[in-house]
């Protein structure tokens, strides 16, 4: 058989297994990548390249960087001319408009992190854990104008540990995608998959985050602030402010979650960390990085704190 055509969107490094594995798929034919434009990075500012344009330019991948897709005809027409059968949309972040989506010749196909309807939108990685969930997915899904609402082509389950952080469910998403992605393609190719209507019952919006959101509030409970830090590790992490200092919070773990005590007050200091008293609960902060420091244990921190 022929090769199927396609075209990858996608800018970020979670989408690079993807590409890499149907850049190598004998049945599939990766024609062009569309990113989004470099921006600057690092101290400097200097302008950076997305990891799928790296990636695509090492093997001689045709690249197109729109400012916004949908308001640019020249790389719509230039897309246009590959007659590709399927997009491929992985963390792209940019919204495509109904001139794109009627380019490809079947569909074009997103790869979504959770299991639809449950949090559509920009932040299901992290809205998940923030949320305590135990449980989440991938699913690949027929694109449509609205918000993550297209007919679902296939699901996988992924398990959340309480130790899970939003940087080890990227990674994990990262690597159960590529084969998902590669079966819906050919199954709608060969019109042996049938994508079946989202059920509307359960519909969750997993917005952007916002910074406010981030800070530590000691009055809810342990349990929910430990997922808190989970939920934006690195990302841009959870925190709370001690003698006028930011300190953000890395890693926890919920020591008791019935105590009860002043919130935000420190109970104990020993070698594995600092138990914080919360609403409910005593929270242990095992890592942690102070204003103006690097990433410490929390043990070292708080000997080094006064009061």
């Amino acid at each position: 058989m022929a090769k199927i055509k396609i075209i990858f969107f996608g800018t970020p490094d979670i989408g690079l297994k993807s590409l890499d594995y149907l850049y190598n798929s004998d049945k599939i034919e990766v024609q062009a990548v569309v990113t989004q434009p470099d921006r600057p990075a690092g101290r400097g500012k200097h302008l950076k390249a997305s990891p799928i344009k790296e990636y695509a330019i090492s093997k001689n991948i045709p690249v197109y960087q729109p400012k916004s897709i949908r308001k640019e005809p020249e790389i719509i027409e230039a897309l246009k001319k590959y007659e590709p059968d399927f997009f491929i949309t992985f963390a792209f972040g940019q919204i495509l408009s109904q001139e794109v989506l009627d380019i490809p010749k079947f569909e074009t196909i997103n790869l979504h992190a959770s299991l639809l309807p449950k949090y559509r939108g920009a932040n299901p990685i992290q809205r998940c854990i923030i949320n305590g969930d135990t449980e989440t997915g991938i699913c690949t899904m027929i694109t449509e104008l609205g918000l993550d609402c297209g007919d679902i082509c296939m699901q996988e389950k992924i398990s959340i540990p309480d130790n899970m952080n939003c940087e080890d469910l990227w990674l994990k998403i990262s690597e159960d995608s590529p084969e998902l992605l590669e079966q819906t393609i050919i199954g709608l190719y060969n019109g042996t998959l049938k994508p079946c209507p989202q059920c509307e019952d359960g519909v969750c919006i997993a917005n952007k985050l916002k910074k406010e959101e981030t800070k530590i509030d000691w009055n809810n409970t342990a349990k929910d602030i430990h997922n808190l830090v989970r939920g934006v590790y690195k990302l841009p992490s959870a925190y709370f402010t001690y003698n006028d200092k930011i300190i953000k919070v890395l890693e926890t773990k919920v020591e008791n979650d019935t105590a009860t005590g002043k919130a935000g007050e420190i109970v104990k200091k020993d070698k594995n960390g600092v138990v914080f008293q919360t609403g409910k609960g005593q929270l242990r902060l095992i890592k942690v990085k102070p204003e103006g420091k690097k990433e410490m244990l929390a043990r070292d921190w708080a000997n080094g704190i006064k009061g």
